[in-house]
């Protein structure tokens, strides 16, 4: 039995809007469970509820609806009403740790905040564990006195990696943490992330809207479309026999390079019509408006997720006739 570290049941976040009785729906009721030392990979394109995901599960919204567990304690709540111990468990690394790192103070003192704080050194003892989440990130002792200017956006997102293992934590949520780095950084910090994952048996929840990345470093992915998780499964599955179209869709315009990748890629499944408005979704399937296989019951029906093979879900009508 797989030791569940997370637990995401019914969960939604609408957003009021200006006009009366509308509300933009980011996440609309979504289920999914996190193992403990794995990476589950959130995919998504814009808009479609991935970082509010990720942000309610870090407390700093509150859902809407539906649950949030941790170790089997309900977290439904705001982070300001969480205890301490919870918020030593579960950090984040965000996109952009030019926002997130302030300018002001020395990266050694970024860094000693948190285990201030969660580990209750001082003196010697703490900037010597500094000086180790530094080396953990690979990272040199002399960025002890520098200042995030003065160091690349790749050297940033390590300094926002280190500073999250501060706490000693068994869960990050990575937002995008490599989106505005270079390819070749890229690569580092991923290389950075799974050897660590595998030194502290971390947890990861990934958010990315990269899935060739997730295809080399994930262990299960989820594809969000509109708010909702339409298609959940092992990796190798859903890049070998992906069922949803839009996960088909997806995959398809990822480019290959080699003759074996372009024999398991699927079919090319051109996008048609508009992505809605998350305030008004149409009734039915959200994905029905760009489906090339849509039925009238699509129109009519939201279809619920559907056990396919082994945990392997997809939310799609045309899974019922296999």
């Amino acid at each position: 039995m797989n030791d569940i570290i997370l637990k995401v049941n019914g969960l939604k976040k609408y957003f009021k809007t200006k006009k009366k009785d509308k509300f933009v729906k980011a996440i609309d009721g979504i289920d999914f469970e996190l193992n403990r030392g794995e990476l589950l990979g959130l995919v998504g394109e814009s808009g479609s509820g991935k970082s509010t995901t990720a942000y309610v599960i870090m407390g700093m919204y509150s859902p809407t609806d539906g649950k949030l567990f941790f170790n089997n304690k309900d977290i439904s709540v705001a982070t300001n009403k969480r205890p301490l111990s919870l918020k030593k468990e579960i950090q984040i690394v965000f996109q952009d740790p030019g926002t997130s790192l302030n300018p002001q103070r020395s990266i050694g003192n970024i860094l000693s905040l948190p285990i201030k704080i969660h580990q209750k050194l001082s003196g010697k003892e703490l900037k010597k564990k500094v000086i180790e989440n530094l080396e953990r990130v690979e990272l040199p002792p002399e960025y002890y006195n520098m200042h995030p200017r003065e160091v690349g956006g790749g050297e940033k997102q390590l300094v926002a990696l280190a500073r999250a293992l501060g706490s000693n934590p068994s869960f990050i949520v990575l937002d995008e943490p490599t989106s505005a780095l270079d390819v070749s950084v890229q690569a580092k910090i991923i290389a950075t992330l799974k050897k660590i994952q595998k030194d502290m048996n971390l947890s990861y929840l990934f958010i990315t809207h990269d899935l060739s990345l997730m295809r080399n470093i994930a262990d299960r992915v989820a594809i969000m479309y509109l708010g909702k998780i339409v298609e959940i499964g092992p990796v190798e599955i859903l890049f070998e026999n992906p069922d949803h179209p839009y996960t088909q869709m997806l995959i398809s315009s990822i480019p290959v390079v080699t003759a074996e990748e372009d024999k398991i890629k699927p079919k090319q499944i051109d996008s048609r019509g508009e992505i809605p408005s998350p305030v008004d979704i149409p009734p039915g399937c959200g994905f029905q408006t760009r489906c090339p296989f849509v039925m009238d019951r699509c129109k009519k029906e939201d279809p619920k997720m559907i056990d396919v093979s082994d945990n392997h879900q997809v939310k799609c009508f045309l899974l019922e006739k296999k």
